[in-house]
């Protein structure tokens, strides 16, 4: 069977919602930053998203 990708919890969705709305990054992007950084890790998201942002 196939590894099926992990659902985000109500804090990591909201994360995910604010970092495409404040930074323009799509939503798969922002799922896969905050599954590598944490939701909580919001400084080093919003400047992951933001180098995002700039190369599309």
């Amino acid at each position: 069977m196939p590894d099926e990708p992990r659902k985000p919890d109500l804090h990591e969705s909201s994360a995910i919602a604010h970092l495409v709305a404040e930074t323009c990054i799509t939503d798969e992007d922002a799922r896969e930053l905050v599954l590598l950084l944490g939701a909580t890790n919001w400084p080093s998201l919003l400047r992951e998203a933001r180098m995002l942002s700039r190369k599309t």
